[in-house]
Formats: structure tokens, sequence, C-alpha cells
């Protein structure tokens, strides 16, 4: 086991200040660790140092890296007042361990144990976090007439009368969008590559505008940069009442152009694996764009959404249907991130949890491809009803971004496939699917409650039903059926890209509430893996000192 009892949680706080480079860490003491709840609930999570190679960038470009993330640290800020409100009024009053765990979870609910409260004096969290009125009823908002209700970047307040009015981003967070727009134009001063100082000057404006096509395109066109942030109110899964409001989030990132080069031939079948789809050609018609691009990179800070309770370790952007149709997405695998759940978390997972002579089947080559192909295959599929109920995020609501994951799931399984009997991937096909069903295990620890959640349970109690695995009770392992695999691979990649097509969101929702929840058994084998200390995810320390560039 390479898990040890950990002797330091490092804890990453909130961005405070502009002075502000790096995120203090909690110390447990190796001697005389308590083993009280909140002293298990920190144990969930390992720590990570988030270091790159900076060796191949100029003075120019390490000079960028403080302002991106100083930038960053603006956005944890205002993804702290959309979670939950008053962060600072907040933490002040809990003892430091509680302290911890609360600015891992940015408020007083697990993210990891179904966004039930961990701190007494707090009940269920919102639907809608704190993008809306927690007393605000989904019926009030349908039936109330005002601009800008169901915009990505409105907050729904009430007025002096009680009245729901909807207040812009760049008015309700107005100085500090002012001040990330300036460091984002004092970064692209900085940018020796022309098309990331557009993207960074273009941003900066959308920022001020709360207009972000533009830049998702510029930021499309890059080929060259080697530095990149993505920053900005960008995904909507704490919108968990109508999946409407973007969160803010930020990442720095450092390309790796090595394995960047590696992968840049697989978003050329796009097209063709589009075409091959196993669902009738009217919910495949859709083409993605041609200018796709698939690169690796090492990831040196995380801020907002993304750092919230399970850290994300690959990005498929932008979101927007318009600009996905026009040029595709790109994605971004973060391989430093990656590398660190595969070898502390999924490889000790396997070792509990899969057949013993299946075993020699899980390796990281598998894993990178599992999750690089589950980004590229957002780009499958279809993003706009053929019924007229507009786009699916539209007519899915609160269902969109759990069906939507889970079509990536499974789609991205789907071209593995495809891509190994072309001979464009090499290996051999079972480490895929075995990786894949141990991928499982490692994502469904997050619990039910997330977007991705619900999707890793639909996920793995459709395959469970379809016999694609089974459990032995003897040795309390699972086994992959690999024939049955694909079968229900093809099964379920229809049943999801028909109802997304269709719009159904009556059929979504029932999908959902038969199986996207953990049973019983699952659950067991789950607090095996607890009992055996493997952590659940990771945490980070992170900043310009970490990255030897305190001296910038």
């Amino acid at each position: 086991m390479i898990l040890k009892k950990l002797l330091t949680i490092m804890i990453l706080s909130v961005f405070v200040s502009g002075c502000s480079d790096q995120r203090p860490t909690t110390k447990v003491e190796e001697e005389g660790i308590t083993n009280n709840v909140m002293q298990d609930k920190l144990n969930k999570y390992t720590p990570f140092g988030l270091t790159a190679d900076l060796s191949h960038l100029s003075e120019n470009q390490k000079k960028m890296i403080p302002l991106l993330i100083e930038a960053g640290g603006i956005m944890d800020k205002l993804f702290w007042n959309e979670a939950f409100g008053d962060k600072d009024g907040f933490l002040k009053n809990l003892s430091e361990d509680e302290a911890a765990f609360a600015t891992i979870n940015y408020g007083p609910w697990d993210r990891l144990d179904g966004n039930n409260p961990f701190l007494e004096g707090y009940g269920p969290k919102p639907a809608g976090a704190n993008f809306y009125p927690t007393d605000m009823t989904k019926e009030e908002f349908e039936q109330a007439e005002l601009d800008g209700k169901d915009s990505q970047y409105t907050l729904i307040r009430r007025d002096e009368s009680g009245n729901l009015i909807a207040i812009p981003y760049r008015e309700a967070f107005k100085d500090e969008v002012q001040q990330t727009a300036a460091l984002l134009k004092q970064a692209a001063q900085l940018a020796e590559d022309e098309g990331f100082k557009k993207y960074l000057d273009m941003r900066a404006e959308a920022l001020l505008t709360d207009e972000y096509q533009a830049s998702d395109l510029a930021w499309m066109d890059m080929k060259n940069n080697a530095i990149d942030i993505v920053i900005g109110p960008i995904e909507n899964y704490e919108d968990q009442l109508f999946s409407y409001k973007s969160a803010h989030e930020a990442y720095v990132l450092i390309k790796d152009l090595a394995w960047s080069e590696r992968l840049a031939k697989y978003t050329d079948f796009l097209p063709e694996l589009q075409k091959g789809i196993p669902v009738p050609e009217e919910y495949k018609k859709e083409m993605p764009g041609s200018n796709a691009e698939l690169n690796a990179y090492d990831v040196v800070y995380y801020a907002g959404d993304c750092n919230a309770g399970s850290k994300t370790i690959a990005i498929n952007l932008p979101n927007d249907e318009e600009v996905q149709l026009q040029k595709g997405t790109r994605r971004l695998q973060l391989k430093n991130a990656m590398q660190a759940k595969f070898e502390k978390i999924l490889a000790p997972i396997s070792e509990l949890l899969i057949a013993e002579d299946q075993r020699k089947h899980i390796n990281f080559d598998a894993f990178f491809a599992n999750i690089m192909f589950h980004e590229v295959a957002h780009g499958l599929g279809i993003k706009n009803t053929i019924n007229g109920k507009g786009t699916v995020r539209q007519a899915l609501k609160e269902h969109s971004s759990a069906l939507e994951e889970g079509k990536a799931d499974i789609l991205g399984l789907y071209m593995i496939t495809q891509l190994y009997e072309k001979g464009e991937i090499t290996g051999d096909l079972n480490d895929y699917y075995t990786t894949f069903l141990a991928g499982i295990f490692r994502s469904v620890r997050f619990g039910a409650s997330s977007a991705h959640g619900k999707a890793n349970m639909i996920r793995f109690n459709f395959f469970q039903e379809y016999g694609a695995f089974e459990r032995s009770p003897e040795s309390g392992t699972y086994r992959v059926n690999f024939d049955k695999m694909q079968e229900a691979m093809n099964e379920l990649s229809r049943i999801i890209l028909t109802l997304q097509g269709d719009g159904d969101y009556e059929g979504v929702a029932k999908l959902v509430a038969d199986k996207a929840k953990i049973g019983s058994q699952l659950q067991s084998d789950l607090d095996r893996l607890s009992e055996a200390g493997i952590p659940v995810d990771i945490i980070f320390n992170q900043g310009i000192e970490v990255l030897g560039l305190g001296g910038i």
C-alpha cells in the first residue's frame, strides 16, 4: 500500500489580496492524530505539489505566471460568493480543522458526501447555491418576467419590494472583474505569442462585458502558446437548480510539447467517428468542428469551481454550442494531476477491487486515454434537439450536465474501441476496459450528487445489469466481461444520445431517478477502500513559491 497516515494535509486557502501568492497549509502531527470525524474527513484527501518544468520559458513568460495566478485568485473569491456567500465571516468562527475542510469544500457542505452539511447549524445545500435567493421556488422563477433571468452570467436577487431581479456579473462583481481584466491586460503586454496576447486582451474585455464568445473563438485560434489560462465563469455544475448559471474558475497551465505532439492526430478522426455512432442518422447529423485540438499540460494553479472538492484532471472547452459547431473544442489533459490520481488512488483501488488476474490490465496509459477520450467525446453527438426544443442544455435543464457527462464517458470508450480496431491505438484493448471499470470506482467515491457523480452511477448500474462486469462474493472483487462490455457501451450510447436529441426531460429524469444512486453492496465496497486508507482525491500545494518564482 503506497498510502500511509498523512503527515501533512495541505489545505488551499481562498485568495484574500493581490499580495497573496501561495495558499497556506494546515499540518497534522504524525503522533497524536485524533480519530475525530473532522480529521477523518480531511484524510479523504492526499496532498500533491503543483510544479512544472519552466526551464524552456522565457523571462517574460515567467513574469506572466504570477500575474495569471493573481487573476485566478480573484476567480476563487468570486466562486466563494457563488457557492456560499460571506466567506470571511464564515471561516473566522471555525476551528482549524473545520476551516481547513470548509476551504476544500467552499462552504459547510461536504462535496464528497452528497453535499451533506458537516457543520451544525446548516441544513441541506440549496440546489441553486448562491446564484438565486434561497427562498425562491422553481415555479416563481419560471413565472417571473425579467430579462436575463436564464443567462449564464446573472445573479438572481430580490429588490426592496421582494421581486426577483437579474444582476449581470459585470455589475455584481464590478471591482473584481476590473481588477482581473487589468491583470490580464498586463500579462498580455508580456506575451510573445500573438494569439495568446489577443486572447488575453479579449478575455479581459469579456469579463467587463459578459460577452464571451469572441474570446472563446480567439482561444480556439491559439496554436503555439507555451502558457495558457482558462479563466472566467465557465461551467454550470454548481447550479443544480436549473444548470443555467456559470461559476467562476481558473487554471494556469504549462504546455507539455512532447505529449501534445503525440496526441494531435486523434481529433482528425472526429468526423468519421461521428458518422459511426450507433444511433439513427438524425441524432448525429451535426458534424464536429475540424479545428479541434488535443494537448497535454502541467497545471500549476487551480482556483474556484475546478478546485472545489474533487479536482478536475481534464478540460473540454468552450461550452458555447455555436463555437463548438464552428471550430470544435480544445481538450486539455492535465497530466501532472492525472498522474497523481493514478498513482495515489486508482492503482491502490485496483489492488482491492479488481480481480487478481485482470490487474495486469491497469496502467497509466489506459487511464490517460480514458480520461482524454472522455473530453474528446464531448464533441460528438448532438448539441441541438431534433424536434425544435432548442439546445440540449435548454431542454434538459438541471439534468443536462449529468447526461452530457454520461455521454462523454460512454462515447469516449466507443472512440477508443473504434480507434483500436483501426490500428490507431496500440496495446491491449482489455487494458482500456479494465482501467475504465477501475476508474468508475475512483469516480464514484466523489458521491452521486454532482453531474459527474450521477453519470458515474448511471453507467455503473447500467453496465452491471447488462452483465458487462460481475462481482465475486468470495473475493469481493470485480471482473470485466469483455464481450458484454462492448454491447453495453453501444446500448447506453443509443439511450443517452436519443434522450439528448429528443430533449426528453421526463425520460432523463426517470433515468437519473432509477440509476443515479449508490447501492448497498457498492457502498460496502467503497467503505473498504476508506478503511484501507486510500484517499478519495487530492489537494494542492500551489503558488509562485512552489514554482520557484517568488523572486519575480
